[in-house]
């Protein structure tokens, strides 16, 4: 069942945000969000956090500083995804930038797994010569693999964001907002974020030794729109820094000021980099950029990233861009499948799914595992089997259900099941025994079962009430699209009754749609659906600034429609 409400919203924040001068509607939507004070809305560098209150960071610093002064090779160890990519970025161009002797590998997906594992550090001292290692984006839960290094006399240092396990790494520096004892305010930083406070971190260390000073210094804003990309397409919470991150990125990439690399995926994705938005980070160059991690090797979309000549920086995202559409279709065909088996049980009398196809794709079956989810609403887990022999599953949830603290309770409910695990509130991925799918299923079922109410599993669309009818413009719109909305911050929806004059479906696939309210006509579409509404019906949208043929016109996208009765 999915129903519409209106986010509540404190009235003291409301009437503090219009008196200082804030737009009536958007006072309320931000007095939604928790958003008290002008100065929370503040993307200027300035706003900050300051590094220092990242538990380490001064001993990161002072860590790699001494690892440039004496000259050792550094490598930096990435993860296969878009926050990963650009974490790995964002370090080597800035360790060189420090002057910084260094390179990168990153795992592939399907023969090294995930993080600092053994093979790779020994891949790292053989091949490579490494004497210090960096982890951007992983590493909190490489115990086995920073003993190892540890052990081949090498040093690491851990940059990560993931929520860490009973235990700590052990000789080494860890910098990451979520391990015990860290200070820092913001726990959403994602990998990239992470990566880019050490270099702030360490560019201030460098001033005090003198290797640079002010004038001198290199200029790591140029590193924004990689930290932007990131921490967006990650899906990390849209909190005031992140915020001030993706907005400073955002700014930079409407300026032109961007990595070759990033223009060439803009231009790959048909988007125009002078009008950059967060939807463009999240759902066009993030998903050419993991679709590298998912079917083949990240190092491409690294390579891209990194690269300075701009012909051959398309080159590499013309490659990515082809390889998301094979991503795509093989999407689809899994799709298919998984409804098929989804349909032989009856999900709502489920509080979890789970399915399973040893055919499936290990790289795609995180964003099965997320169509699902937003189909039924129930926290799910899609399986692939390994190369050997073990099942690897990536799953996503929905509020109110921690899916790490989930998979946590399962591996000490039945100890043996789950070979290893990892991963944030809303996503994780593990790999279970061969023959642990049915043992899994049912004991992620009993959990979800003794944590969730029957209220919990009913989607519940948000919205932000009522809208003005001068609201229904593009004035209005423009005022929207200057905010960063996104994960924890939600771009404002809507929710009105209209008449419903004419509909029609579009392409098989789409419903199309001319509405009126208070005398007013509005043309809207419905996408993804082809459920036709009564003559009167509630909908929450959102507003579009709907171009054609040379005229731009406010649309209406409608995301649910219900009954009013």
């Amino acid at each position: 069942m999915t129903r519409i409400a209106v986010r509540p919203y404190s009235l003291q924040s409301f009437r503090h945000l219009h008196d200082a001068g804030i737009h009536p509607v958007l006072a309320r939507i931000f007095a939604a969000r928790g958003i008290s004070e002008l100065a929370e809305l503040s993307t200027g560098l300035s706003g900050m956090i300051p590094p220092k209150q990242l538990l380490n960071i001064g001993k990161a610093a002072v860590f790699l500083a001494d690892a440039i002064a004496g000259g050792r090779k550094m490598t930096v160890i990435a993860d296969y995804d878009c926050d990963g990519a650009t974490a790995c970025a964002v370090a080597l161009r800035g360790l060189k930038l420090m002057g910084a002797h260094v390179d990168f590998m990153v795992p592939n997906r399907f023969d090294n797994g995930y993080g600092l594992t053994p093979a790779i550090v020994d891949e790292a001292k053989k091949n490579h010569g490494t004497e210090v290692l960096v982890t951007v984006d992983n590493g909190i839960a490489s115990l086995e693999g920073i003993g190892r290094a540890v052990a081949l006399g090498m040093e690491v240092l851990v940059t990560d964001h993931h929520l860490p396990g009973d235990e700590l790494p052990k000789n080494c520096i860890v910098v990451n907002p979520n391990q015990p004892g860290c200070p820092f305010p913001s726990k959403h930083l994602a990998g990239v974020g992470v990566m880019f406070y050490v270099l702030l971190a360490l560019r201030a260390e460098m001033r005090l030794r003198h290797v640079f000073d002010e004038s001198t210094q290199p200029r790591l804003d140029h590193l924004l729109d990689l930290v932007a990309l990131g921490t967006f397409a990650d899906v990390v919470r849209l909190d005031a820094n992140n915020r001030i991150l993706v907005a400073q990125g955002l700014r930079r990439i409407r300026s032109g000021i961007m990595q070759p690399g990033v223009a060439a995926l803009f231009m790959v994705s048909g988007r125009d980099c002078r009008k950059a938005s967060p939807f463009d980070l999240g759902f066009a160059l993030g998903p050419r950029l993991n679709a590298a991690g998912r079917l083949s090797d990240m190092a491409l979309g690294i390579e891209c990233l990194l690269t300075d000549d701009v012909s051959r920086a398309l080159q590499m995202a013309e490659e990515l861009n082809r390889i998301n559409t094979e991503r795509r279709e093989i999407e689809a065909d899994m799709r298919l499948e998984a409804r098929e088996k989804i349909a032989r049980f009856q999900p709502e009398n489920r509080a979890t799914i789970c399915v399973l196809s040893e055919d499936w794709h290990q790289g795609i079956i995180g964003i099965l595992a997320s169509r699902i989810k937003e189909k039924y609403f129930r926290p799910t887990m899609a399986f692939a089997a390994g190369k050997d022999g073990r099942l690897r599953g990536s799953g996503r949830s929905i509020p109110e259900f921690h899916m790490r603290d989930a998979l946590d309770l399962i591996a000490k409910r039945h100890p043996g099941l789950i070979v290893q695990f990892g991963g944030h509130a809303m996503a994780a991925g593990l790999t279970l025994k061969a023959d642990g799918f049915e043992v899994f299923s049912e004991a992620f079922e009993a959990v979800a079962k003794d944590w969730l109410t029957q209220t919990q599993l009913e989607r519940l669309v948000e919205t932000d009430g009522s809208l003005d009818d001068d609201c229904f413009s593009l004035d209005f719109i423009h005022l929207l699209d200057a905010q960063v909305w996104g994960h924890g911050f939600p771009p404002p929806l809507f929710c009105d009754e209209f008449t419903v004059l004419n509909q029609r479906i579009l392409k098989d696939r789409h419903l199309k749609l001319q509405l009126e309210k208070n005398g007013r006509h509005f043309d809207a579409i419905q996408f993804g659906s082809t459920t036709m509404l009564p003559r009167c019906a509630r909908l929450a949208y959102r507003l579009d600034a709907n171009e054609y043929n040379g005229r731009t016109s406010v649309q209406l996208l409608v995301e649910h429609a219900e009954d009013p009765k």
